[in-house]
């Protein structure tokens, strides 16, 4: 599964050269082997800063370098897990660790966007997911939810309900002497 040279070189440049592209294809080959979770990261080896783009050059990034490789590995991605039928089993999550501050930083030297915890979007696709919809919504600043909010517990409570988990058991905990249920979010039916 981790040989990409035995994919065609179509299918290597569908996905993109990029770091992010080459990922997401030995992604597909990992799920076709039947590994049942796979995260990829989109940082590249002393790529720190990649994402996280607190400087003046978030917009020329994002334009010219980062933005292009994701819609293009990410799309090619989706429609092969769909063309060989695992799109139905396979979940994907695409986001980051944060949202960004819906304003401009002026402290000099900077010129980018701090993290912002209260408000991000994310895409998700495939395993129940019902595609082709927005999920809530954001002020007109996107600072914060204006519908339907929900927080990463809920996301995890949505994840274990799709691998066929009950959110909602408990389990003892021996340190605190109790039982504690094993997710304390909510399933995200909208979604589904």
């Amino acid at each position: 599964a981790f040989d990409l040279d035995r994919e065609p070189d179509r299918v290597r440049d569908a996905y993109g050269r990029s770091y992010l592209g080459q990922n997401l294809l030995l992604t597909r080959r990992l799920v076709e082997a039947g590994v049942p979770m796979v995260q990829v990261s989109d940082i590249p080896v002393r790529g720190e800063h990649f994402w996280d783009l607190h400087y003046g050059t978030i917009f020329t990034r994002l334009k010219d370098l980062i933005l292009p490789a994701l819609d293009r590995a990410l799309s090619a991605f989706l429609n092969d897990l769909a063309n060989r039928g695992l799109l139905e089993q396979t979940l994907v999550i695409t986001g980051g660790e944060f949202g960004r501050t819906p304003w401009i930083d002026r402290t000099p030297g900077q010129g980018g966007r701090e993290h912002w915890p209260r408000c991000y979007s994310m895409l998700l696709a495939g395993a129940g997911i019902r595609g082709g919809q927005t999920f809530g919504s954001s002020d007109r600043a996107a600072a914060y939810p204006a519908s339907n909010p929900v927080g990463p517990w809920d996301l995890g409570a949505t994840m274990l309900h799709l691998a066929g988990f009950d959110p909602d058991v408990s389990i003892f905990d021996p340190v605190q002497n109790r039982a504690r249920r094993i997710c304390e979010g909510t399933v995200i039916r909208g979604l589904l």
